[in-house]
């Protein structure tokens, strides 16, 4: 641990509270802002945790800011907003977003950080509530070699998989591809247990049979025995899940890439999400097939 060093978080979600509770339990000085004052009194008897009633009093003495919020307009809303980190934080502060944002925005953010003397670097994250629960999160890095060095035992806080992928918006590229990834996963293991259903077999021998095989994935190990047993409880909300792959669908359209999987994958979970599943996890694919089939 870096002594006496100092660390903010804002957005305590699913994600976010976990992962400043590890940096508290590592030793760290972390006050936390989110719009839910309760939640901060929740992660201060669990943790230790100071909570904040702004982002501008959480960041305006902290050596290190993490940012883990919904969507690119709440990225850019923390950073630059009234009372953001670009106009509380101390000249030489390191803000991390790892929020699934945008990669221009992060290569943004981090030149107008740069402007104001507030080193800025995109780190998201995969591995779900899990992840996040027992500290095993993938992360995903972009921005100075030096300040992710300097970051480092941080992010060994959170996690086991942890990567420099390049400059400003490496991170939230590789994100990107790990979206489409899962895109294709998710989907392959819901129309995988549709199909065992109707086929007569046993779902559950046949997650056994074919996980240990080239089917076999992490989705598939950890999130088709939920949608089995019908816990659609979100490690990862539906609606997340849309805005990043809107992003990625951007991107890619940017790229001059057409993704078709990943086209009919978010066109499904568009469905779910005017059939009032948004707020559900992404597991609960299976039941807008079900939904579907009666």
């Amino acid at each position: 641990m870096m002594e006496n060093k100092k660390v903010a978080w804002i957005g305590t979600g699913v994600m976010g509270s976990q992962q400043a509770g590890h940096l508290a339990k590592n030793g760290y000085d972390v006050s936390a802002y989110t719009h839910k004052y309760e939640k901060l009194l929740e992660l201060e008897k669990e943790f230790g945790i100071h909570p904040c009633h702004s982002t501008a009093e959480a960041v305006k003495d902290a050596d290190y800011i993490f940012v883990m919020v919904g969507y690119p307009s709440d990225v850019e809303e923390v950073f630059c907003g009234e009372g953001g980190i670009f106009q509380s934080a101390k000249p030489g502060a390191l803000a991390i977003d790892m929020t699934t944002s945008s990669p221009s925005l992060a290569q943004r953010l981090y030149e107008e950080g740069k402007a104001k003397g507030i080193r800025v670097m995109d780190a998201p994250v995969s591995g779900g509530d899990s992840g996040a629960r027992n500290a095993t999160l993938s992360i995903m890095v972009g921005g100075d070699e030096r300040d992710f060095e300097e970051a480092l035992l941080l992010f060994q806080c959170m996690g086991k998989n942890i990567i420099l992928m390049g400059p400003a918006g490496s991170g939230q590229h590789t994100k990107a591809a790990n979206q489409i990834a899962v895109a294709g996963a998710t989907a392959a293991y819901t129309e995988a247990l549709v199909y065992a259903k109707n086929a007569g077999l046993d779902p559950q021998k046949m997650l056994a049979a074919i996980g240990a095989g080239a089917a076999g994935s992490w989705q598939l190990q950890n999130m088709a025995p939920r949608a089995l047993a019908g816990d659609f409880a979100p490690g990862f909300f539906v609606k997340h899940f849309i805005k990043d792959m809107k992003i990625v669908k951007e991107e890619s359209q940017k790229a001059g890439v057409e993704l078709e999987m990943l086209n009919t994958v978010l066109s499904l979970y568009e469905k779910m999400a005017e059939h009032g599943m948004e707020n559900e996890g992404t597991q609960a694919l299976i039941r807008y097939y079900r939904e579907e089939e009666k």
